[in-house]
């Protein structure tokens, strides 16, 4: 198993943390939600990971300030799925590095897909589509 999700590109990753969190919600919850993605907002779900900020914007139409909730469990879902080591961007004052700036979700899946493709380039050699 381990092997398979070493060989898997970033964006099915994604797609699948984004799936597991939304079936936590119920099977009927998570097929509206893709229904209403591509009715509404013309979304694929196979084109969501190289539309974050529109499917980000679609979620919060769709279920307001609970969205970030959802954004939040997509991203725990990614950080159990990628295992990889995480460099956060240090800033120029001192304190920068204990404190966790205020990233949104495209930032987080940006800064995971740059480490995860740094840490998988030599043993995969596929990045994801939206590279």
């Amino acid at each position: 198993m381990a092997k398979q999700k070493q060989h898997q590109s970033f964006d099915q990753i994604l797609l699948e943390a984004i799936d597991e969190a939304l079936l936590s919600l119920g099977e009927n919850v998570r097929a509206s939600v893709y229904f209403y993605l591509l009715e509404l907002f013309g979304l694929e779900k196979r084109g969501i990971p190289c539309r974050l900020g529109d499917f980000s914007s679609a979620l919060e139409k769709i279920f307001g300030l609970g969205a970030r909730h959802l954004e939040i469990l997509f991203l725990k879902n990614l950080h159990d799925k990628v295992k990889v080591t995480f460099k956060w961007p240090e800033y120029e004052w001192p304190l920068s590095k204990w404190i966790a700036s205020d990233m949104t979700f495209q930032e987080y899946v940006r800064i995971v897909r740059q480490n995860f493709k740094v840490e998988n380039q030599n043993s995969t050699g596929r990045e994801g589509a939206c590279e």
